[in-house]
């Protein structure tokens, strides 16, 4: 097995035991809050691992989130898992995130195990049920760490959320469950980062204490030597080393887990103006990430109460309940902006469940995304979508059509992950030509509106440039966002290297640092 750089092989810390050396090496990542920056830890030390030649695999036993990937074995996994097993050099693939909750409303959730959408359910039930998916996340944990050096792991919200300690798989059961060593993810850029970690230390069993080996502080912005006489109390106070404190990064190209980005760099002056309104349910939001990034772009998404400015393009997102976030757009006074927008010449696009609401209606007869019905699409374009029980989950790539039905010998790669199937006229003027041999989404007659069923339309450079040129910047530079995703981990490694202690993460890594 290939020995982890750093590692002093007679190491034995407290409480060791003797884990074969057969197993996977399995270091656990919490976080004090939701967005501490576990994901991107994790990422991080994923790919140093793999620089230094370890066969490292991601894990997440249950994430809730609405960004998802299509995976190398047909099914689906949050996209911050997917993310990692790029940071791994790896496919993405169920076993990386056994339990994902895709959030249909306030109370409920599409429960997804290995892949697979089993159901709706509501919190009560699933609290009920997490001892058959804690079931699941065993079987995948067992299967990584057969195959794999390391597995770095990543928890869910906090450990010190006492009403879900209970049959909880997302933490500190899952870690106890597996028997191994946690470090502790704080973010001090939100203030209170001290409470935070003595807090949740606090909260904590006697097991599941001695179970959190070190601290990471994240997103330190300032001169570190401020911050040192409060990392020395820290460590004096909790008898836990500081592993590090890792500095805010700026111009990150990740894919976000859930969260929505925060308020970043506004482009007054940029050639091409898009909008995005934020449904309640909107979810692969990581499909805006290319025009996000595009420095001629100025992408704004536009929230509940905010009027949308004008610009040269909407873009109605994916949705995780079509039905009713096509009711919050008329609530909010969207229906009535779009056709102002495409009245005065504007550019409309609808991805996946946006493409749905472009129709003329939505029917859910089964009761998929909600409660049985049909409601009345936008009718901007000519078909019409019935949500059915059977998912569709593919990985596909094709050329781009966008006027008259001639194939521009343009690339487009992406996934798809709906349940809607859509029929109608309007389709007989596709988007894409997908290599499968079949057709996606459409274009209406005048060439304004345009509605794809795929994820990560704009991720392919050549599709990026010709869908801006589509939407009226004529001139648009080249973007890979690929690239920049793939700078973006060799950032995070760079910044393990050079911000924490790679020794004792090492050490952790090492089958003495479990508890039992």
């Amino acid at each position: 097995m290939t020995r982890l750089p750093g590692t002093n092989a007679g190491h034995r810390g407290a409480g060791a035991c003797n884990a074969p050396a057969s197993v996977a090496r399995v270091l656990m990542v919490q976080g004090c809050t939701s967005d501490a920056g576990k994901s991107t830890v994790v990422a991080a030390l994923c790919r140093w691992l793999r620089r230094r030649e370890v066969r490292v695999a991601p894990f997440k036993p249950q994430n809730m989130a609405l960004n998802a990937a299509v995976t190398a074995d047909g099914g689906e996994i949050g996209r911050a898992q997917a993310v990692q097993a790029q940071a791994c050099r790896l496919a993405p693939h169920t076993d990386f995130n056994p339990v994902l909750l895709k959030p249909s409303s306030d109370r409920g959730a599409q429960v997804i195990l290995h892949g697979r959408a089993i159901g709706q359910m509501d919190a009560v039930d699933y609290h009920g049920y997490k001892r058959v998916a804690m079931d699941a996340v065993l079987a995948s944990h067992a299967r990584l760490v057969e195959t794999y050096d390391a597995v770095v792991v990543e928890g869910a919200g906090s450990p010190a959320e006492i009403n879900l300690r209970a049959n909880d798989i997302a933490n500190m059961g899952y870690a106890e469950a597996v028997d191994c060593p946690v470090v502790l993810v704080a973010d001090i850029d939100r203030g209170g980062v001290f409470a935070h970690l003595v807090g949740t230390l606090a909260l904590l069993s006697e097991s599941e204490c001695a179970r959190v080996r070190g601290f990471v502080i994240n997103r330190f912005r300032g001169d570190i030597a401020l911050l040192q006489p409060g990392l020395d109390w820290l460590e004096r106070e909790t008898g836990k080393p500081v592993l590090g404190v890792l500095p805010y990064l700026h111009g990150l190209h990740l894919e976000a887990e859930d969260a929505l980005p925060g308020v970043g760099e506004t482009r007054p002056d940029a050639a091409l103006r898009v909008v995005v309104p934020v449904l309640p349910r909107i979810s692969n939001h990581t499909d805006l990430d290319p025009l996000r990034a595009h420095p001629q772009v100025d992408l704004r998404f536009i929230g509940p109460g905010e009027t949308a400015p004008a610009c040269d393009l909407i873009v109605l997102p994916g949705s995780k309940a079509t039905r009713a976030d096509l009711a919050w757009l008329r609530e909010h006074g969207w229906e009535a902006a779009i056709a102002r927008h495409l009245r005065y010449g504007g550019k409309l696009i609808g991805i996946c469940g946006g493409l749905q609401m472009l129709g003329r209606a939505v029917h859910d007869p089964d009761g998929i995304e909600g409660a049985r019905g049909s409601s009345a699409g936008l009718g901007w374009l000519d078909f019409e979508t019935t949500l059915r029980p059977d998912k569709q989950l593919r990985n596909v790539g094709g050329k781009l059509c966008i006027s008259d039905g001639c194939i521009y010998d343009v690339t487009v790669r992406g996934y798809e992950i709906h349940c809607g199937v859509s029929a109608g006229p309007a389709l007989a003027r596709p988007v894409v030509l997908l290599d499968d041999g079949r057709a996606d989404g459409a274009l209406s007659a005048d060439g304004q509106v345009l509605g794809s069923y795929l994820h990560g339309l704009f991720d392919h450079p050549d599709a990026l440039a010709a869908l801006l040129r589509w939407a009226g910047l004529h001139d648009a530079q080249t973007l890979d966002i690929a690239a920049l995703r793939e700078a973006s981990l060799e950032r995070l490694a760079d910044m393990v290297e050079a911000h924490l202690d790679t020794a004792l993460l090492s050490e952790l890594l090492e089958p003495s640092a479990c508890i039992a």
